[in-house]
């Protein structure tokens, strides 16, 4: 692939995973159902996934989202009527499609978040050196999301569920989202192996390394991810190094360019390794794999499925 397309195609991964990717810098204890009966008092302080102190003075009725995953959380606790601006990703559910768009990616239009007048901003980890400070210049509150886990997932939820006022509805997500994480874990546990797992997030072999909140879901799922011991969140891995791992699944979440697995059987080399020779090749959704919201519990049941067929039949 040419050097301009591969940065196209790094771009897209980048908003894909736009809160996953980098480790959290603080977190808290897992929430649990009974949080619903908890009642929140204004002005709270929070500390954020960035390790910032924000004050909240008033539960938020105007809300911005600069991330898909963001924008899934706020709709699942029920905040639809709330957002009134999110990037140009953010495409679920369907209603976040009509909400106004304020740019993409970090190229995040200031001057029409400022016109939507928000009492709240939710930002990633990739808007914190420069376009957080610039919302707090214009008086803005930012609150950071970057869950490096499932856990930071069911965390995040409790904290939006906490400073709007919708502390019950997050609790019954995160109660719904644990209990399916714990069948999961419960059936893994039973497996006689871990198989080897190659994530592809692109067709030039770019896939996920350690500390990435995708590796942790290939954990759970009770696979072994073959880039685990990489040095970087994205790493490249060439021919050469995936047929000496040889990947006894291949999971295929490409985003934007939606590989099949007939491609990757075709690959030259590739007829060899053992996904290869025993038809384990699966496409995943992208946007359930790469979004940390509400549905990469969907995600997990999907790799788990694919990881351990004998498990969940």
């Amino acid at each position: 692939m040419k050097k301009p397309l591969l940065c196209l195609v790094l771009a897209a991964l980048i908003i894909s995973i736009i809160a996953g990717c980098a480790p959290a810098t603080t977190q808290t204890s897992t929430p649990t159902a009974s949080s619903s009966s908890s009642t929140v008092s204004f002005p709270l302080s929070l500390t954020d996934d960035a390790g910032r102190t924000v004050r909240i003075e008033k539960s938020p009725q105007r809300i911005v989202s600069l991330a898909p995953s963001n924008t899934e959380i706020l709709f699942a606790l029920g905040l639809g009527d709330k957002v009134v601006g999110v990037d140009e990703y953010s495409d679920y559910p369907a209603e976040a499609k009509t909400k106004a768009k304020v740019g993409s990616f970090s190229k995040i239009n200031l001057e029409k978040v400022v016109s939507l007048a928000p009492d709240l901003i939710l930002a990633t980890n990739i808007h914190v050196k420069t376009i957080v400070p610039e919302l707090e210049k214009r008086g803005l509150t930012v609150v950071v999301l970057q869950p490096q886990n499932i856990e930071a997932v069911l965390n995040n939820i409790a904290l939006v569920g906490k400073l709007s006022g919708k502390t019950k509805e997050a609790a019954a997500l995160t109660a719904d989202i644990q209990k399916r994480l714990t069948n999961i874990a419960t059936k893994t546990k039973t497996a006689s192996s871990r198989p080897r797992v190659f994530l592809e997030l692109s067709p030039d072999l770019i896939t996920i390394g350690p500390g990435t909140f995708i590796d942790d879901l290939i954990s759970r799922a009770g696979g072994e991810n073959i880039a685990a011991e990489a040095k970087t969140a994205w790493p490249q891995l060439n021919q050469e190094t995936i047929v000496l791992k040889d990947p006894q699944v291949i999971l295929l979440a490409d985003h934007p360019a939606g590989e099949t697995p007939e491609k990757v059987k075709s690959r030259p080399g590739w007829q060899n390794i053992s996904a290869v020779k025993n038809g384990r090749i699966v496409v995943l959704n992208p946007d359930l794999v790469n979004r940390p919201g509400p549905r990469v519990i969907e995600g997990l049941e999907m790799m788990a499925k694919a990881i351990h067929p004998e498990l969940f039949k």
